[in-house]
């Protein structure tokens, strides 16, 4: 039996811009590399982003709904083998961590899902483990 994933409701086809359904103006000519390089992300295929365009509109809270899913089975699908590793992808895995408390009261699914991925990990960096503490401590109530 296939195992669920959170995603499977995203049309990968589809950029978070079509599926926000709001088109946002093109960024002001002085903007910085980085709002110019959010807005293009939203633009994309959600199947054509990287990891590290994840990271950087999680990081941003840009296109949750659709994308911590996405990211949080990338992370339960490579957790075993980044465990055997002693080595995990540490920027995603700190953007998903870091979202505001409310995102995840609003999501606990995806709070629990996230919590027994990173249950499944060793040699944690210290910074994500301080980043796992806090999560756990903010949702105690919940997970």
């Amino acid at each position: 039996m296939e195992e669920f994933m959170l995603s499977d409701f995203v049309d990968r086809s589809s950029s978070v811009e079509e599926l926000e359904g709001d088109r946002w103006p093109d960024p002001a000519g002085d903007s910085t590399t980085l709002v110019r390089n959010v807005h293009e992300l939203r633009r994309r295929a959600i199947k054509d982003l990287t990891v590290e365009d994840l990271r950087r509109l999680i990081a941003q809270d840009v296109g949750l709904h659709w994308l911590l899913p996405v990211a949080l089975d990338f992370l339960r699908e490579t957790a075993p083998q980044e465990a055997a590793a002693g080595w995990y992808d540490d920027d995603l895995l700190s953007a998903v961590l870091t979202r505001r408390e409310s995102v995840w009261r609003n999501a606990l699914e995806l709070a629990r899902h996230l919590n027994e991925t990173v249950s499944m990990l060793t040699d944690l960096s210290p910074y994500i483990q301080r980043e796992v503490d806090d999560f756990r401590t903010t949702l105690s109530d919940v997970l």
